[in-house]
């Protein structure tokens, strides 16, 4: 890591995406406001969109520029508009159903490469016009990813980075995963704490990251040193601000029919694009929640003229008498926003309410994310937590720029909090101090007389785990004539599990394997091995010593990124 001379938090959002970076000298820390194509708007982050070419092979456009423009009312019908996003949302653990509704052209796979690769580029062409460097030596990219991310998700965001050329090998060092929350918690700690006065030892605050697809939910202990403790495990859920235009759409549906809305997406998807955006502009950003006659009209023959020859002769006799204008009210505009809110302003309960079992008092919540920006999920989140008499004075924030809040914290996170010298870089010393297990882990063991393989506990979900922690368990052959052996790791939501058998255990997982040798055969059962899990940043390893002879093993697990 001496090679290290830049750092690059990478925010890659479901909706938007931005990167903040910083030479490892002076620590001054720059958020890209400068994208291809940009027309003003998303100063700090630029649209998690591709436009492809009709094959959907290569990549014309990206970004900002691959939102469509004004509809063309002369456009040919057949033409398509080969407009992909919401390709992250496909990544995680969404249930069939929502996947389908976000049904993409191409494989997510190909989508998350190919707009790595575009924002690699502009990456790459503004550190090296600051700097005379070579990226792919000398910059350490970190990538931020959801908290309910699993091993899996994140094995196939390196994959993706290495296929979109960030990063020269694919298990380079040089890339690293912080998750979203722990990125904004650090960049709070950094910036924003001791505005507030909370910036002393023992301080308890929580971070609400909203963005587009998820919302991300962290509580975090302030100690000393600058190091940060996890309270409670952390919580998920896919309720960002993206599904408020799901929420339009949805009304859309209602009003001209299944059939007309799945012919406009499926032949003009920019057009079904442009309409979103324009629902986003005039609507979902001005909403404030406190104007009750705050409406707006959308005149369809400006924003998607090819709709109006998709839909039934009732619905288009009807849209006729109203001059074909969607009129939007408070009442309808106050239903899309709070279905997504309730979910938000459930996770925060249940995250205030697990701090206090914990013992602890949360004095600070953190609004983050581009979604908090939202005058009216502030106003919702204050109106229900801030005089609380549950949870008494909780000082509720957003921070100066909410939206690289991430990936700020991000590049805080890759250079650390020790001081450089003048010559090289010391070393990276990281911020998280402990973190609170999502899953719980072990390893498939065989008992003598036992016909099936059994679930041995090694770490359980919801324990406090310090960075680096390892947890160690004693094994042995199962038979005496054993020359080697396969350590299969599994891990379940569950607290605890009994098989490895998906049939007995349906929320059991392989999770990875670490294959050793077992020589000495002569000595038959009688070879004792020491088997650890140590659970790093963003990282799980596998190790295991032989105390007979000496020999040990480790291994990054051997995570199937092909794996659905």
């Amino acid at each position: 890591m001496s090679d290290i001379r830049v750092v690059v938090g990478l925010d890659f959002g479901t909706t938007y995406s931005g990167f903040t970076y910083c030479h490892v000298k002076n620590r001054s820390y720059t958020t890209n406001d400068q994208w291809p194509g940009s027309r003003g708007q998303c100063q700090y982050k630029t649209n998690t969109v591709l436009k492809y070419d009709d094959t959907f092979t290569n990549v014309e456009l990206w970004g900002c520029p691959a939102l469509s423009k004004r509809p063309n009312r002369r456009l040919d019908r057949n033409q398509r508009e080969n407009v992909v996003e919401l390709f992250k949302l496909h990544l995680g653990n969404l249930q069939a159903e929502i996947k389908e509704k976000y049904t993409i052209s191409v494989n997510y796979k190909k989508a998350i490469t190919d707009y790595l690769r575009e924002i690699g580029k502009h990456i790459k062409e503004i550190v090296t016009g600051e700097w005379e460097i070579d990226v792919l030596k000398n910059v350490l990219l970190v990538l931020t990813v959801p908290a309910e991310y699993t091993q899996r998700e994140k094995a196939i965001m390196r994959e993706c980075a290495f296929n979109a050329g960030l990063i020269s090998e694919k298990e380079s060092k040089r890339l690293e995963f912080t998750t979203e929350p722990e990125a904004a918690a650090i960049y709070c700690m950094d910036n924003v704490l001791d505005e507030h006065g909370l910036s002393d030892s023992g301080t308890t605050f929580m971070i609400v990251d909203c963005g587009g697809g998820t919302v991300d939910l962290t509580t975090r202990k302030l100690l000393n040193g600058k190091q940060l403790s996890e309270v409670t495990e952390r919580a998920g859920d896919y309720c960002g601000s993206a599904f408020i235009d799901a929420e339009f759409l949805d009304y859309l549906r209602r009003k001209f029919g299944d059939s007309a809305m799945n012919l406009l997406r499926n032949n003009f998807y920019g057009q079904m694009q442009y309409m979103v955006q324009e629902f986003c502009q005039h609507v979902k950003f001005e909403f404030t929640g406190d104007d009750t006659t705050f409406g707006y009209k959308m005149d369809l023959t400006e924003v998607s003229p090819v709709l109006l020859q998709y839909v039934n002769d009732e619905v288009k006799q009807q849209m006729e008498e109203v001059e074909w204008l969607i009129e939007l009210d408070y009442k309808k505009i106050k239903s899309m926003f709070d279905p997504v809110i309730e979910r938000i302003l459930r996770m925060i309960r249940v995250q205030l309410d697990n701090c206090h079992e914990k013992g602890s008092k949360c004095s600070a919540m953190l609004l983050v994310g581009g979604f908090s920006q939202s005058e009216y999920l502030q106003k919702r989140v204050k109106e229900e937590f801030q005089y609380n008499r549950d949870h008494p004075d909780i000082n509720i924030s957003v921070p100066t720029i909410p939206i690289a809040a991430v990936s700020r914290g991000a590049a805080i996170y890759g250079l650390g909090f020790k001081n450089m010298d003048d010559d090289e870089l010391d070393g990276l010393m990281f911020a998280i101090d402990s973190r609170i297990l999502k899953l719980t882990y072990g390893i498939k063991i065989l008992k003598p007389g036992d016909p099936k393989f059994r679930f041995h506990l090694i770490a359980k979900r919801g324990t406090k785990v310090q960075i680096n922690e390892e947890f160690s368990v004693k094994v042995r052959p199962s038979f005496p004539f054993q020359t080697c052996g396969v350590f299969e790791i599994y891990c379940t939501r569950e607290y605890d599990a009994k098989y490895c058998d998906k049939r007995d255990e349906p929320g059991i997982k392989l999770f990875g394997k670490l294959k050793i040798d077992w020589p000495d055969v002569h000595l038959g059962l009688e070879r004792p091995t020491t088997f650890k899990l140590a659970f790093g940043q963003m990282e799980i390893t596998a190790k295991a010593y032989n105390e007979t002879n000496g020999q040990n093993y480790q291994t990054s697990f051997e995570i199937d990124a092909e794996e659905e």
